[in-house]
């Protein structure tokens, strides 16, 4: 079995998430390429004030791509708040759901946007269908990122391998969109999309903390795993009476 390396790692690794003191330490982290957040991390985390929170991040995040998503599901409020998001920093990508939450395409806003400009992270996407869209509605010279949720696809039952390689074919005439594994559920993931040639990574930081297992020699795993179980039965006091 190879050895796996993540120095050896070309896909781009993308932290996620909305606690500040996280966004803080993964900034000084130079393997960390970028940040993504969402309005459910948002609000897990205590976010009230959107605007404060995205300033504050940025005061961290330089030089490095992050990502604030609109929240609005009527199309004209919705390109409002992208407009004004793009507005906060060069380095900032507006995120725009596929659709809105009665399933209409936001291909035609999205299509809007990249023309003006305006730096696009399109999330929540699925299917191959909504790759295709999407990749058509982007402007070829507009930098972009499309964020397909593989961890979900797979929650489906389905090999998300395949389905990213052939998202990365259909995207190959918008030579300035990016390609994001979105979801990761486990470590292996990061080595699964970079072995198709996906761009970017997002994952958590507790995902991000196994970073440090990566190529760690599997019989002093199995021994620190056996000698856990010990410890934990040990400090239980577990007892089987025998004989």
């Amino acid at each position: 079995m190879n050895t796996p390396s993540v120095d050896q790692l070309r896909i781009r690794l993308f932290a996620d998430g909305a606690d500040l003191k996280n966004i803080r330490e993964l900034a000084a982290n130079p393997k960390i390429q970028g940040f993504t957040t969402n309005p459910t991390l948002m609000r897990a985390a205590g976010v009230s004030d959107y605007r404060t929170f995205a300033f504050d991040v940025l005061k961290v995040v330089t030089g490095r791509p992050i990502s604030f998503e609109v929240f609005a599901d009527d199309f004209p409020t919705m390109e409002a708040q992208a407009r004004e998001i793009a507005k906060w920093g060069d380095n900032v990508y507006v995120k725009i759901p596929v659709t809105n939450t009665k399933g209409e395409s936001s291909c035609p806003l999205i299509a809007r946007l990249a023309k003006a400009g305006v730096k696009l992270n399109v999330t929540a996407i699925m299917t191959l269908d909504q790759v295709g869209e999407v990749g058509q509605s982007l402007d070829p010279a507009v930098p972009a990122v499309v964020s397909v949720f593989a961890g979900r696809v797979a929650d489906t039952g389905r090999d998300p391998v395949p389905h990213m390689a052939r998202a990365l074919e259909l995207l190959r005439d918008r030579p300035k969109a990016e390609l994001l594994w979105a979801s990761p559920r486990e470590l292996l993931n990061i080595f699964q999309a970079d072995a198709i040639g996906c761009h970017i990574i997002t994952a958590t930081p507790d995902l991000l903390k196994k970073l440090s297992l990566v190529g760690k020699d599997l019989d002093l795993y199995s021994r620190e795993t056996v000698s856990m179980f010990y410890n934990d039965a040990k400090a239980a006091g577990f007892a089987i009476a025998t004989g």
